[in-house]
């Protein structure tokens, strides 16, 4: 009765330690210098080179193809929506990165503008950092589209990077 008491034991560690072991390796470690990558020197913009809805790749027509949005230094934000015909307001607010104790890494938007403009009740927006290097900006985040609440992955490039097949529909 003790050896298998003890055999369990052994095994419940050992699968919590493959578990927690794994879990750590796919984990995404913000770089150093994550606000000179996102802000540059005097403000970095951005545009949006892919996105994602439930893992189906979106057309990029429309407002899609002109959004950008630039991240300064001093840890504001501003995109281009009232520069194009109905793409909306523009979003002015603040940002900043957010890591939890379990290593995730979150960009934080807050802005009085976000309930109208993210169909929300809150005034932040936390989007999931997976990727952020000199030229790849990638977020995972929840919005509510429509009727239902879809897992979104948009992927931004530095504004001058050219993108082929973005309006992939054409």
């Amino acid at each position: 009765m003790k050896k298998n008491i003890l055999l369990v034991f052994t095994f419940l560690i050992l699968v919590s330690f493959i578990s927690c072991s794994d879990s750590r390796k796919n984990l995404y470690v913000l770089p150093k210098n994550a606000v000179k990558l996102l802000a540059g020197e005097d403000g970095k913009v951005w545009k949006i080179a892919w996105r994602y809805n439930d893992g189906i790749r979106m057309n990029m027509a429309g407002c899609f193809l002109t959004y950008r949005i630039t991240y300064y230094p001093d840890m504001t934000i501003k995109d281009n929506g009232e520069e194009h015909e109905n793409c909306g307001s523009t979003l002015l607010g603040t940002w900043e990165i957010v890591t939890y104790k379990n290593g995730k890494s979150y960009l934080k938007w807050n802005s009085d503008q976000l309930p109208e403009i993210m169909n929300t009740k809150d005034s932040r927006k936390y989007f999931k950092i997976l990727q952020l290097d000199r030229d790849t900006l990638k977020l995972q985040f929840r919005h509510k589209q429509f009727s239902s609440e879809s897992t979104f992955i948009d992927t931004f490039v530095p504004e001058h990077i050219e993108i082929k097949d973005r309006n992939f529909h054409r």
